[in-house]
């Protein structure tokens, strides 16, 4: 491990304080749960949820709101774009080619920062989820990975709401998405889990990995079930545009 451990740059925390005036505007943040002070500047994975275009914007701000500034591992064509690329680059945060042999490549770039000392943020899921009932899908095993590969601790992150301000299909629809947030404001909540325990599952066992993402998977969705009481089933907030897919659904915890 590096003996000076990474420290985001002011341009990146500077950009957080930004998210959470940007979530302030369109909704309400709640924040619950906390990291652990001695995890806050690494080394940590945090493992969140994938619900929406906005979630960046409002992982972004709950994390400015906890004094936790993570390195996000974010898909290839944000680093494209001319202006977002280079902003990306400069804050540290990692390219992941999604569908390509360079996705392995990733996984060493995050594993090397998070041995450096960063927190790292990434979707388990490894792409908006498409479960009918907006429940947390059968997770990639990039996260598990990354977590054996770092030995870092996991800290499960779960959100809710931002599904209500940005359509899946952004930038089609976006105006009309933020005008209804703004007019709606509707109540975004992220709570920081425990963190996960992996201890017991050796790298080299096979089905480790699996196992490992199940619990991940798993403690992320027994956060939300918290965050949306009202909603057990189905979201309340129905996205014409959101195409649904059962074939990754992941095992529920009982709520009864």
């Amino acid at each position: 491990m590096n003996s000076t451990p990474w420290r985001a740059p002011l341009l990146w925390r500077g950009a957080q304080t930004l998210a959470r005036a940007a979530v302030g505007l369109v909704g309400r943040l709640e924040v619950t749960g906390d990291v652990p002070q001695a995890l806050r500047h690494g080394p940590l994975i945090l493992a969140a949820n994938h619900i929406s275009p906005f979630d960046p914007v409002v992982l972004a701000a709950a994390c400015r709101v906890r004094r936790v500034a993570p390195r996000i591992m974010a898909t290839a064509g944000l680093f494209r774009a001319p202006l977002i690329g280079a902003l990306m680059r400069r804050a540290g945060h990692i390219r992941v080619d999604r569908g390509t042999a360079a996705v392995h490549r990733s996984l060493e770039v995050a594993a090397d920062a998070v041995a450096g000392g960063s927190v790292v943020l990434v979707y388990p899921e490894g792409r908006i989820g498409l479960d009918p009932g907006m429940w947390p899908e059968r997770g990639k095993t990039g996260a598990a990975r990354l977590a054996f590969a770092s030995g870092a601790a996991v800290v499960p992150v779960a959100q809710w709401g931002s599904h209500e301000v940005l359509p899946y299909r952004a930038p089609k629809g976006m105006l009309r998405g933020l005008a209804r947030a703004v007019a709606r404001r509707p109540v975004i909540r992220v709570h920081f889990g425990a963190p996960v325990t992996l201890r017991d599952l050796h790298p080299t066992t096979p089905g480790a990995a699996r196992r490992a993402t199940d619990r991940i998977i798993d403690a992320i969705t027994e956060d939300l079930v918290a965050l949306r009481p009202l909603e057990p089933d189905r979201p309340r907030h129905v996205d014409p545009g959101r195409p649904v897919d059962p074939s990754r659904a992941h095992r529920r915890p009982r709520t009864g």
